[in-house]
């Protein structure tokens, strides 16, 4: 049966203003306080408006009307025109509003609009209200409540617990006027023989309720309930669909715990039709101080043999805990944590839980002052991937950070001190220990043709202590096992010269720049490497005072670095470009591997180009040229081109290096897309892909033809303002271990401001 309320108030909703919140409320609609405290007045026609103050202090209310009318027979009191009530930050507004001060019962009528304290409205033509001014009978009612949701109802008492009912309610967060302002059937509303709100509590109940999605009922829903000032409710959530080669049909439904206001807990089951059920718990607290989660995976099943290894016969224990969080301890003092361990390494890819290869765990105690940093954390990594040693993954603790920022008294740069310490371990493989002690400075002056100088000197001394060196693989990394120091100078002259002037309709700055480095000759492969490995020269680090990334190797001897950027600026477009190469003056052989673009005497060329046109169009090219005979190195492109709704994204990633003794240093190509089309207003396509283009003579260990796709995905959607509808296939073309390749499909559906995920 439809709610009478239905129809009659489409016009009511044709008035209502759109709001942008999240939840439901109720609570003023039904309970305002005392308003009316008025001294008998008779025939007081208010030109102006009539303001009087309620004498009692502890419940101040105040009114204004056009008119009021006093009947000394019958008692009552008449505010009529524009009556406005007020209270702390309710407020009920009415064409009039009488009063009979025998029973106490206040009555307002036409287009009664009533605000509690939480901003929830109240719009019908006739409400009776008690001396508190409680609402007491009511018909033909909408409530638009702050989050943004309206319930329209047939009519509604106040029971004696005081409970609101409302009869042959209409409930829905959705839009009921299009662009035009014109009524509009809702995506979605519930219908419910009865609402049933508690004051004390803020909540809402619905009994009897039923989904209609596009005027079609739904399916029944039974217990539903929420909460009118925003909060999360305890409750059961809509359950998710998916199928996966893995573990076939899935379902999973969760249950929300709200334990208080800063801490809830959700809890999920999984069931699937081709493994054992898996329970996943999330706990979430926000204190005064921070706030942290942890999330826990827990399942029994059997694993599926790796490369040939025999599978286990019997279901063992697997699952994954994620943990973190941030704490301020005080206005400078903050600590951070971060867990993430798996039982084994295939369990996160078969329950598509993450496809990272890589689990990092870190504890982190940081102060960060005015002119300070100091930092004192422990990392451990587990790795995910098949073919590596756990054995030769390192774990870093402690690692401790200090610097401090001082102004130069004598010539007014910049001086920076630091102290650092590093302690690796790892159960088989070399362990290093390294400690040093830098100080650079820094003097940045503008000369009076333009030109911008920046002399740097840096002096650092550094300690290494390392065993077990012939366990690291690469020879170039292992560095003398024992005790060893060095001591390490730089000295840095940059320049730049901006340009500025009129072009293509915009500006144009041109700023080349040049600098000339000198560091004296170091025993760098006298220590470990352990952070200065994946290096290659690119814009990033073409200006650096040191190339290599970390600070286990440092680049000596003497060169020259030249350049230019080139900024063009006009309405609604942006071009960068950054263009440079490097020349090292000393003929001392380089300890850059071959490929990287920095073994010669001359370097390769590199550089960027980003290109901009308002917020539909982004294009960035990353480039290295190798300078004998101009063959690209190195190729990197990133395109987002379209708006929000219809979009196409495509990066392409393509390093030939040709250094296949160092896996850190290997050849790569490989392209990614994705893109939406948008249709129909609401409807959408949407998919991605991801193919690895690396061959077997870029990389023989892979075994690709040249095109190998990892994943592809295509989907449809519906979403408009409160309903998120879709349905997803992805197919995974690589297999590893239990996490199977093949064909999943998800299906997903989210109502807002209902417990649908």
């Amino acid at each position: 049966m439809r709610p009478p309320a239905q129809i009659p108030l489409q016009a009511t909703f044709r008035c209502l203003r759109s709001r942008r919140r999240g939840a439901l409320s109720l609570a003023g609609l039904l309970a305002l306080p005392l308003f009316l405290a008025a001294q008998p007045a008779l025939g007081q026609d208010a030109s102006s408006d009539e303001t009087s103050q309620a004498p009692d202090s502890n419940e101040p209310v105040a009114f204004e009307a056009d008119r009021v009318e006093y009947d000394s027979n019958g008692e009552t009191v008449t505010a009529t025109g524009n009556v406005v009530l007020r209270r702390d930050d309710q407020a009920v507004r009415a064409d009039s509003v009488t009063w009979n001060r025998q029973s106490g019962a206040i009555v307002a009528s036409g287009g009664v609009k009533m605000v509690d304290e939480d901003g929830n409205e109240l719009f019908t033509e006739r409400v009776e209200l008690t001396d508190e001014l409680k609402t007491g009978a009511m018909e033909n009612l909408l409530l638009a409540l702050r989050e943004g949701a309206r319930i329209a109802a047939d009519s509604g008492k106040r029971l004696e617990n005081g409970d609101v009912v409302l009869e042959q309610a209409s409930y829905t967060a959705c839009a009921v006027q299009n662009e035009k302002g014109c009524p509009k059937e809702p995506t979605w509303r519930v219908n419910a023989r009865e609402v049933i709100y508690d004051d004390d509590r803020k909540r809402v109940s619905f009994k009897g309720a039923r989904i209609v999605l596009f005027g079609a009922v739904a399916l029944p829903i039974p217990g539903l309930q929420t909460t009118t000032d925003g909060r999360g409710i305890s409750g059961l959530l809509i359950p998710d669909f998916r199928f996966t080669p893995s573990n076939g049909v899935e379902i999973s439904g969760s249950y929300y715990a709200r334990l208080a206001e800063n801490r809830d807990l959700t809890a999920t089951a999984y069931l699937y039709t081709q493994a054992p059920p898996m329970a996943q718990v999330q706990y979430r607290a926000l204190t005064e101080k921070g706030a942290y989660q942890i999330t826990g995976y827990a399942t029994g099943s059997r694993r599926i043999a790796i490369f040939g290894s025999e599978p286990t016969a019997q279901s063992d224990f697997r699952g994954y805990i994620f943990a973190n969080g941030r704490l301020q301890l005080t206005p400078k003092w903050s600590v951070t944590t971060s867990i993430r361990r798996a039982t084994d390494r295939t369990f996160l890819r078969r329950y598509d839980i993450s496809r990272d290869d890589r689990l990092r765990s870190m504890a982190e105690l940081e102060r960060i002052g005015t002119n300070s940093y100091f930092s004192l954390a422990g990392w451990t990594t587990q790795t995910m991937r098949i073919g590596d040693d756990q054995g030769q993954v390192p774990i870093a603790l402690p690692v401790i950070d200090y610097r401090h920022r001082l102004t130069d008294p004598f010539l007014g740069g910049k001086v920076e001190l630091q102290v650092n310490s590093l302690a690796i371990m790892r159960d088989r493989g070399q362990d290093t220990q390294r400690a040093f002690a830098r100080a650079q400075w820094d003097l940045r002056r503008i000369l009076p043709g333009g030109q911008e100088v920046t002399l740097t000197g840096l002096v650092r001394g550094d300690v290494y202590h390392s065993d077990e060196n012939a366990l690291t693989e690469t020879a170039a990394y292992r560095g003398n096992a024992g005790w060893e120091s060095r001591a390490i100078a730089i000295a840095a002259l940059d320049v730049k010269w901006p340009f500025i002037g009129r072009a293509f309709g915009g500006t144009q700055v041109f700023t080349p720049r040049a600098q000339l480095t000198v560091t004296p000759a170091i025993r760098n492969l006298a220590v470990p490497n352990e952070d200065a490995r994946a290096i290659e020269l690119e814009d990033s680090n073409l200006f650096a005072l040191n190339r290599f990334p970390g600070y286990d190797r440092i680049e000596d001897g003497v060169r020259f670095t030249y350049g230019f950027d080139w900024l063009l600026e006009r309405p609604r477009w942006r071009i960068k470009t950054t263009i440079g190469q490097s020349v090292r003056v000393t003929n001392k052989p380089s300890l850059f591997p071959d490929g990287t673009g920095l073994t010669d005497k001359v370097s390769d060329i590199v550089g960027r180009t980003e290109v901009r046109y308002r917020d539909s169009i982004k294009l960035v090219h990353r480039f290295r040229l190798d300078k004998d005979n101009f063959a690209i190195r190195r190729q990197e492109f990133d395109a987002v081109v379209g708006s929000e709704r219809t979009y196409l994204e495509v990066g392409y990633v393509k390093l030939n290096r040709d250094i296949s003794e160092i896996e850190d240093l290997q050849d790569r190509e490989e392209v990614r897309a994705a893109g939406r089309v948008a249709f129909a207003n609401y409807w959408s396509l949407f998919g991605s892909a991801v193919v690895n283009l690396t061959d077997r003579n870029e990389d023989p260990v892979l075994g690709s033809d040249g095109f190998q796709p990892l994943r592809t995905r295509l989907g449809v959607a519906y979403q408009d303002d409160c309903l998120d509808v879709s349905l997803t296939w992805r197919r995974d073309y690589v297999a590893t271990g239990d996490a199977r390749r093949g064909n999943s499909f998800q299906v997903r559906f989210a109502l807002r401001n209902l417990g649908f995920r």
